[in-house]
């Protein structure tokens, strides 16, 4: 599983800057703030995604995706449960998967495999034949709040 510690620090605040979002990157062993799974998930508090170095990429790539996919009200007022509903949390799966593109060594690929060994459930059984196969909604999704752009890749805009 590809963790934080694993990626150039400025590669992920580049991908959090593009959206005007801020990364802190928190002391090993510490409690991550805004985290709703806790142990070393990934946190968001209003603007910012707070991680450890043993946060997992797709951890950090699903709150950020969170961030992005909800309405400023929700986004401004922001303490650890993204809350939303079932086609906006498959929207952010769906979107995690897209941005892992724009992180050099991580790769759909790859965090769609860290997904499954995570436990990420899906109707088809795995992250891949869903994204391939079943996420017609999710894409939908973020075509109509225009976070991917006709081609099918991340917009950098934000639900608003």
């Amino acid at each position: 599983m590809l963790l934080v510690s694993d990626m150039p620090r400025a590669a992920l605040d580049a991908l959090l800057h593009r959206y005007g979002f801020k990364l802190v990157l928190q002391q090993d062993g510490s409690t991550i703030r805004g985290s709703y799974w806790g142990d070393s998930e990934a946190g968001i508090i209003g603007r910012t995604v707070y991680v450890r170095g043993d946060t997992p990429i797709h951890s950090l790539l699903h709150e950020t995706c969170h961030l992005i996919c909800m309405t400023e009200d929700r986004r401004s007022g922001l303490d650890r449960d993204a809350g939303g509903d079932d086609l906006e949390e498959s929207a952010v799966c769906y979107l995690q998967i897209v941005l892992a593109d724009h992180i050099d060594s991580v790769g759909r690929e790859r965090l769609m495999l860290d997904m499954d060994a995570w436990g990420y459930s899906f109707r088809l059984g795995n992250t891949r034949d869903w994204f391939e196969s079943d996420a017609e909604d999710a894409r939908e999704f973020l075509m109509n709040h225009g976070l991917l752009n006709v081609s099918g890749d991340a917009s950098f805009r934000l639900r608003h």
